[in-house]
């Protein structure tokens, strides 16, 4: 897969561990090295273009929470209708950057839909990337060492919490992931089959497989996938080749689960993110739209 540059030498997603130092395999960990959520964006990701949207907290309940996960605690970023009642989850899965203030930002705005969002922050037990300089750190350092079965154990953690606070409709919930979680989208959906739904934006389907931490990508289980997920992905994406799209298509109709691939062409990998160069007004206010359509459908 073709390298790309970003920040002080090239990247290749295929093989991040091959400059990370030893993974740490399984969930234990002695300490927790995040314990809250940092203001702003991720440093890595400027300069932040004027583009940027911010949505405002009004008519929300919207803040940093403290999720009890197996082995300690984790902060996340929730947002939610200020009104009574209870709403369906929205599960919100940060990119590579961690909860900075776009996926924040994510957040208030299906909030404003009436969602119950909440972004847990998956990295907090192996690093601060929202200090880290430039994006092949992140990968090296924090992102190759992140077990599958530790997210997903954290997002079953999310789930409870939000079920615990009496204001949501556990028959009804839903995840919605960028980048590092639009992987995470598939990986999720196989692991939760009572999901209604879920949203993957431009995530790997292969190249991420490591022993123990990801023994799997979302190509090798994809006819195992019974929630419907919908994928968003780019026609010129440089880590997600259009033959392993077609591939994906094809073992995902196996599963049964009624899963969906949109690809927009002549947009790159990112291209939700307002806050960078990636970002494609059209293709992101369409792809909200699909999101958007897609949860209905499935009754979140």
């Amino acid at each position: 897969m073709k390298l790309m540059e970003y920040g002080l030498k090239p990247v290749d997603f295929n093989h991040p561990a091959e400059v990370a130092d030893k993974p740490d395999a399984g969930c234990s960990r002695r300490g927790f090295v995040v314990t809250s959520l940092a203001s702003g964006f991720a440093v890595a990701s400027n300069p932040v273009l004027a583009q940027a949207i911010t949505t405002d907290s009004k008519g929300l309940v919207a803040g940093e929470v403290s999720i009890t996960v197996t082995d300690g605690k984790i902060p996340a970023y929730r947002a939610m209708p200020a009104g009574s009642g209870t709403f369906p989850v929205m599960l919100v899965v940060q990119e590579i950057f961690g909860v900075h203030e776009h996926i924040k930002d994510m957040c208030r705005r299906y909030a404003k839909q009436g969602y119950y969002a909440i972004a847990p922050e998956l990295f907090a037990r192996h690093g601060d990337v929202s200090t880290m300089t430039d994006i092949p750190t992140i990968l090296s350092q924090v992102v190759s060492k992140v077990p599958d079965a530790q997210v997903c154990a954290d997002l079953d953690a999310t789930l409870a919490f939000a079920r615990a606070s009496g204001r949501v409709d556990a028959r009804r919930t839903g995840l919605v992931g960028y980048c590092w979680g639009g992987r995470t989208a598939w990986v999720y959906a196989r692991h939760n089959r009572k999901l209604n739904a879920a949203v993957a934006y431009y995530g790997l389907l292969e190249g991420l497989k490591a022993p123990e931490l990801r023994p799997q990508d979302p190509i090798d289980f994809a006819g195992e996938i019974k929630v419907p997920v919908l994928g968003l992905y780019s026609g010129i994406d440089a880590f997600v080749k259009q033959e392993t799209i077609a591939k994906m298509r094809g073992l995902i109709n196996q599963g049964g689960s009624g899963s969906e691939i949109v690809v927009f062409p002549n947009v790159d990998h990112g291209f939700n993110a307002d806050y960078r160069p990636s970002y494609d007004k059209a293709a992101a206010t369409y792809a909200q739209k699909l999101a958007n359509d897609w949860f209905k459908k499935h009754r979140v």
